[in-house]
């Protein structure tokens, strides 16, 4: 077969399939070919450019972003949902796609363990989750918690991942952030938050969001110790916190005694956990998430559209 000849079968073939519909063995039989040489025919159009193909549906765009997520940091999986119109709907935008994502990956995975932080998102997470009798997960709390917001009490949030999931339950009883330093050394050199700390770090799936430096944060308003400015933390270049950990916009630890007082467990503990979640969105986040992304922190992102854009021009 001459090569004119063999390209004119192979535009003919994929006019036949792309535009009139027919299937792969209805073209074989009409041009007489076998269907292998037709699969191969119409799969040498797309890779020379003769068919180009393009989706006309909104998810489509959020279907490139993940992947060019996923290439340029290195990621395991990128889960990106539309930005919504209202920014007050995108802590429930994220939630769904955290939520469908979560439940794959359990069914996939089947983990013996989870960790979870708080926030809005998680909160919107769970509400989302389909219920399920995994008697065998244990739910694991990864940092200290307060007794004030549901959206900042990470006991609140375990106990509700636990329950939909009908799953064990770990709270992790303590606040966010000691007194002093001292104080933290303090607690964790007791057996059994060494135990507590030792286990969060060994859970298969861990699953956070970021928190900014704005008032927009939860954190900010009312999780920082009595006595602590944000502003003391910008000035030492934090760009926001994870884990409870204020880092600056190549993802190390900020030199601020905060980052001595918190009750989670260290950065380098936490990169040993093999599936890392991070869960957020919106313009108040793009600089802590870009350095979270940077710095290699999370193997999974769940993210907005926009902020996808962003993180992927650079930040």
């Amino acid at each position: 077969m001459g090569l004119m000849e063999s390209h004119e079968l192979k535009i003919r073939a994929a006019w036949l399939y792309h535009v009139e519909g027919l299937t792969q063995a209805q073209i074989a039989e009409r041009m007489y070919l076998t269907r292998r040489r037709v699969n191969e025919f119409l799969a040498a159009a797309l890779e020379e450019g003769i068919v180009r193909v393009s989706f006309a549906s909104p998810l489509a765009a959020g279907m490139e972003l993940e992947s060019r997520l996923q290439e340029r940091f290195g990621l395991a999986a990128a889960i990106v949902v539309p930005t919504p119109a209202d920014p007050q709907l995108l802590h429930q935008a994220l939630g769904r796609g955290a939520a469908a994502y979560l439940d794959r990956l359990i069914q996939a995975r089947r983990p013996r363990s989870i960790g979870v932080g708080w926030g809005a998102t998680l909160k919107e997470t769970v509400t989302h989750m389909t219920p399920a009798s995994e008697p065998e997960i244990e739910l694991r709390s990864m940092m200290g918690g307060l007794t004030r917001g549901s959206e900042i009490n990470t006991f609140e949030i375990v106990r509700a991942f636990a329950q939909v999931l009908k799953a064990q339950c770990h709270y992790f009883a303590a606040p966010i952030y000691a007194e002093s330093p001292q104080s933290r050394e303090a607690i964790i050199s007791q057996s059994v938050f060494e135990r507590i700390f030792r286990q969060t770090c060994e859970v298969d799936i861990s699953f956070l969001s970021v928190g900014d430096v704005t008032r927009q944060s939860l954190q900010v308003r009312y999780g920082l110790p009595a006595g602590t400015d944000v502003s003391d933390l910008i000035a030492v270049g934090a760009v926001g916190d994870l884990l409870g950990r204020y880092i600056d916009a190549d993802g190390r630890p900020v030199d601020h005694p905060l980052n001595a007082q918190v009750l989670a467990p260290d950065l380098t503990d936490y990169r040993k956990i093999p599936c890392r979640i991070v869960a957020s969105g919106g313009s108040h986040k793009y600089a802590i998430l870009n350095a979270t992304m940077h710095a290699g922190l999370a193997t999974a992102l769940v993210t907005d559209e926009e902020s996808a854009r962003v993180l992927l021009a650079g930040g």
